[in-house]
């Protein structure tokens, strides 16, 4: 049974009740519904609880899509948790900050992109940092500068908003895709745009905040050479 991912809809939606569907040999509990974001992308899986009807909480340290059934998500408990059984039903609740944080930086990443307008090589995203490695021939890159238009993206309070194309319109306009070790997420038919309205649109699964104004101030910490002509930019909340 695919998990609905509720986060693809709304990434604000902090809790849903939700019914356990199976446990792996592993503890890996897969829900019917969840708005645990799956580790992918670059961005990591949520870390969160489940409350029991008891109002006992099992504690999640991440989501991740099960190996075996790409359309389930399976919660990874922490060690040392009560076990949970198929039929049980829970309330999955996210850690808020935590995930608040990586749809912050995330969001400032897809203007960093922007900002430094080069093939994107790799990118991380942390609880409140993270990074882009650029196919760029040329150092010299100047983190005050580059802090600079970056802030100026976010102070334009650009609206962000996601909608669907089919695969065949996205490899019509391939252009669209700035990653080239990340691929968008495709198998269901469709592609998710994320559009920052006036500034950049691009494929991506992730989850992101409804307004540039809502990043805050941001700064890029370190400009590394990882390579010829590879270069990784770290940003960070100020």
């Amino acid at each position: 049974m695919p998990t609905e991912l509720l986060f693809r809809a709304d990434a604000y939606l902090t809790e849903t009740p939700a019914t356990v569907v199976a446990v792996n040999e592993r503890g890996g509990i897969a829900l019917d519904r969840t708005v645990f974001y799956a580790t992918g992308g670059g961005q990591p899986g949520d870390a969160g609880v489940l409350v029991r009807a008891d109002g006992t909480q099992v504690a999640i340290g991440t989501a991740i899509y099960d190996p075996e059934d790409k359309s389930r998500v399976l919660h990874v408990p922490l060690e040392g948790q009560a076990p949970l059984s198929a039929g049980e039903s829970v309330t999955a609740k996210l850690d808020w900050e935590r995930r608040l944080k990586r749809m912050r930086i995330h969001t400032a990443l897809h203007l960093l992109s922007v900002v430094l307008p080069y093939p994107v090589t790799g990118g991380a995203i942390g609880d409140g940092d993270g990074r882009l490695d650029f196919d760029i021939p040329e150092g010299g890159l100047d983190k005050a500068e580059l802090t600079e238009k970056l802030n100026a993206l976010v102070a334009k309070n650009a609206a962000i908003t996601e909608r669907w194309i089919t695969d065949a319109e996205l490899d019509a306009n391939p252009g669209l895709v700035k990653t080239m070790s990340v691929k968008p997420p495709r198998g269901s038919g469709r592609v998710r745009l994320v559009s920052i309205e006036g500034i950049d649109l691009q494929p991506c699964g992730g989850t992101h905040v409804r307004n540039t104004a809502e990043i805050g101030a941001v700064v890029v910490t370190d400009v590394e050479k990882k390579g010829k002509q590879n270069r990784r930019v770290r940003i960070a909340l100020s």
